[in-house]
């Protein structure tokens, strides 16, 4: 019990000393550019210890709770020696945890917002929820798709520079001739996939499953999925905006 108390301050103490850069940013920029105290100083003050609390309890969480159940499930598919199966959880795992990723659903909310007022979509409540929840569940499953082609990768020991090449080349190619209403949604859509949801299970994965194969490296062979989590919103969502125009 004393351990686990000590553990969880050391952890609280290291969430502080990262956030401490952020901190002395805003106090820099306030008092010696903008030359005015922050208003409500109590309410800063206290919301700032909820997110070095809120940090570490995430951080706690992921090394007792994400990382070993998706390593050891990673493990488990690999001694049973069924990759339909593996690829079949790979998706569902990268399609679930995207779909519940809050920047992703507060990122297509202001798509959606966006797009009645640039006259995209019909001018409804209802229409911006549909296109909402149609670029939703297009990154979901663009990075289901990521997580079987990283799980792919992985068994059979394909180099990830020909997947990130590649897949650049085709995105530089879809820019040509994607809506110019979408381009910027979806370069957005690669970057809020690989948040607090997604990373942890999906890194733990790979490296489960890179540990379970004889002849793979985890260092090597076992990361580079999120990568492909980050790089196929992009070219299903311009795809999405293709179909939609």
């Amino acid at each position: 019990m004393k351990a686990s108390i000590y553990v969880f301050l050391i952890s609280l103490l290291r969430s502080g000393r990262d956030l401490l850069p952020i901190v002395g940013v805003i106090s820099l920029f306030q008092l010696f550019v903008l030359q005015q105290a922050p208003p409500d100083i109590a309410n800063l003050i206290f919301g700032s210890l909820l997110v070095v609390v809120g940090l570490t309890l995430f951080i706690y969480g992921l090394e007792m709770g994400l990382f070993p159940i998706g390593e050891s499930m990673a493990h488990a598919f690999a001694q049973k020696g069924s990759v339909p199966w593996l690829l079949a959880f790979a998706f569902a795992l990268g399609f679930g945890t995207t779909i519940a990723e809050p920047a992703l659903i507060a990122v297509t909310g202001e798509a959606g917002v966006m797009a009645v007022r640039a006259g995209f979509v019909i001018d409804t409540p209802q229409a911006a929820e549909d296109y909402a929840m149609g670029l939703r569940l297009t990154v979901a499953l663009a990075v289901g798709t990521a997580v079987v082609l990283g799980v792919i990768r992985i068994i059979k020991g394909w180099p990830i520079h020909h997947f990130i090449i590649g897949g650049y080349l085709l995105i530089i190619v879809m820019t040509l001739f994607a809506p110019v209403e979408i381009i910027g949604i979806a370069y957005d859509s690669g970057g809020v996939t690989t948040s607090t949801i997604t990373v942890p299970l999906v890194t733990a994965l790979g490296v489960g499953l890179a540990s379970s194969i004889r002849g793979r490296n985890p260092m090597v062979d076992g990361f580079g999925i999120i990568a492909f989590a980050s790089l196929t919103p992009i070219i299903f969502v311009m795809a999405y905006g293709i179909i939609l125009s």
